[in-house]
């Protein structure tokens, strides 16, 4: 130690560490979009988006949802619910999902051809003959996308110049061809690179962010995809926990009767999962429930603090009717929508203030009699609490393991927990640090377990007004 002379000073850490709260609503949707239509097309890799813009800059936009499922989720999560951000996982390859088409006739009206496929243009060729040389791009055509059509105009001067008609080779998307095993995903032997579900251990590395919410729209509606979802939100990047939103698939299951053996029947009771029947519409659209009820959450955790301790239920959805998958509307009474409740199933109702959200339950419900399970927003603040403490606490990890740590996670939590307690978040809770918790070999290796106990407020699904006619009140005729 160098030799000292004089006065100084020297700093001690904050006794208290500052909480940083995850999002408990971040969305991370796994589906398929118009790659060939989006100017930075993103294949089996996360993107996260803050705006419209960002998302169809990245996986293009198309209103064929069908094909392109990721779709619905950006134009319900920006437009409909005016809510932000989002990540988006594209498992459509246009490497692998394609079709190709060689020497395809194509006819010019008034210097213009339309061909209504999903044509990747890098992989567009042109000739003027059938088997002729290929031509060149802006010297004899240009070739771009108006909406979903894509446009080949002849240029003046060129060799279409004034030409009826031309000759393309190009490879197609092929949508139709991606499947729930694309959609689970794993992990390419060859390469070590992550697809489809299994890139959501890559998001909180990418962007900071814990995932909150896993949906797969158009997916969801499979038992395999379903129970690959209940899997992977648990222990995410080996710490994290996340719920997921699936769908009851309503060309199968076309009355509320049938939705509950459904469920039962595919084993759809996972704590971390809520169950939607049946779909939902907007003007033309038709979209899954899980979409609208994943942006919901948002909306509602948005209004209150970004705590999810609101239920989404009894909230309004952007729609104007639920449906089947072939359109036939569906209007449940309160009697339906709350058999489907006490089975697990989260639902649509238009009762009193047009067409909300109804189902306070996870599909772990009924057999599941844990109300840190079966309710929704018990699982959702259980989930939150415990990323946050994660998210909090990861700094301190490997300091010594004295009295000052224990004392200062112990404060710490408790403050943060406190604040929740007092903005009705919480009924209650507490961090205690228990002697007969941690044993002295598990204290040697550097183990220490925190006890927290805490209430989230149950959602009030029941009021019952008790009626009783009181005879004592006749009296008040002879008032004066």
């Amino acid at each position: 130690m160098a030799y000292k002379h004089g006065v100084y000073t020297e700093e001690i850490p904050t006794a208290l560490v500052a909480m940083t709260e995850t999002d408990a609503g971040l969305i991370v949707a796994v589906g398929t979009a118009p790659v060939h239509l989006a100017a930075d097309p993103q294949v089996n890799k996360p993107v996260l988006c803050y705006t419209y813009a960002e998302a169809v800059a990245a996986l293009g936009y198309s209103a064929d949802w069908k094909n392109y499922t990721l779709c619905e989720v950006i134009k319900q999560h920006f437009a409909y619910y005016n809510m932000a951000p989002l990540v988006l996982i594209n498992v459509l390859d246009p490497a692998k999902h394609k079709k190709h088409t060689a020497d395809e006739n194509i006819t010019f009206t008034e210097g213009r051809a339309e061909i209504k496929k999903p044509v990747m243009l890098n992989t567009l060729k042109v000739s003027a003959t059938s088997a002729g040389d290929v031509l060149v791009e802006e010297i004899d055509y240009i070739a771009a996308y108006a909406d979903d059509t894509l446009v080949i105009t002849a240029l003046a001067g060129g060799a279409l110049n004034g030409a009826t008609e031309a000759y393309i080779t190009y490879d197609e998307l092929a949508p139709e061809e991606v499947t729930k095993d694309d959609v689970i995903g794993g992990v390419d032997l060859a390469t070590g690179d992550a697809e489809g579900m299994e890139l959501i251990d890559e998001v909180f590395p990418r962007f900071g962010l814990v995932p909150g919410i896993l949906i797969a729209p158009g997916f969801s509606d499979n038992s395999a995809v379903a129970a690959v979802m209940s899997a992977k939100i648990v222990n995410i990047c080996g710490h994290f926990n996340a719920i997921a939103i699936t769908d009851i698939p309503t060309d199968e299951v076309k009355s509320y009767a049938a939705a509950s053996e459904w469920k039962n029947d595919h084993s759809i009771v996972d704590k971390n999962v809520i169950a939607c029947w049946p779909m939902l519409k907007l003007d033309n659209e038709i979209s899954h429930m899980s979409t609208h009820l994943a942006s919901l959450m948002n909306k509602t955790d948005s209004e209150h603090g970004d705590i999810p301790y609101y239920a989404p239920s009894n909230k309004t959805f952007k729609t104007d009717g639920a449906c089947l998958k072939d359109g036939k509307e569906i209007y449940l009474n309160s009697a339906q929508a709350n058999y489907l409740n006490g089975q697990g199933i989260h639902t649509a109702l238009n009762f009193i203030g047009g067409w909300k959200s109804w189902g306070v339950q996870t599909a772990s419900y009924p057999s599941n009699t844990d109300v840190k399970d079966n309710q929704i927003v018990n699982r959702r603040m259980f989930n939150w609490v415990g990323n946050t403490l994660i998210t909090s606490f990861w700094s301190k990890i490997d300091d010594p393991a004295n009295k000052r740590l224990i004392q200062t996670v112990v404060d710490s939590a408790s403050i943060w927990l406190n604040g929740l307690v007092s903005r009705g978040a919480l009924l209650g809770a507490r961090v205690e640090f228990r002697e007969d918790e941690n044993t002295t070999t598990d204290l040697m290796s550097g183990k220490l377990r925190f006890h927290v106990y805490m209430t989230p407020p149950a959602a009030a699904r029941e009021f019952d007004f008790m009626q009783e006619y009181d005879p004592a009140y006749v009296s008040t005729l002879f008032a004066a």
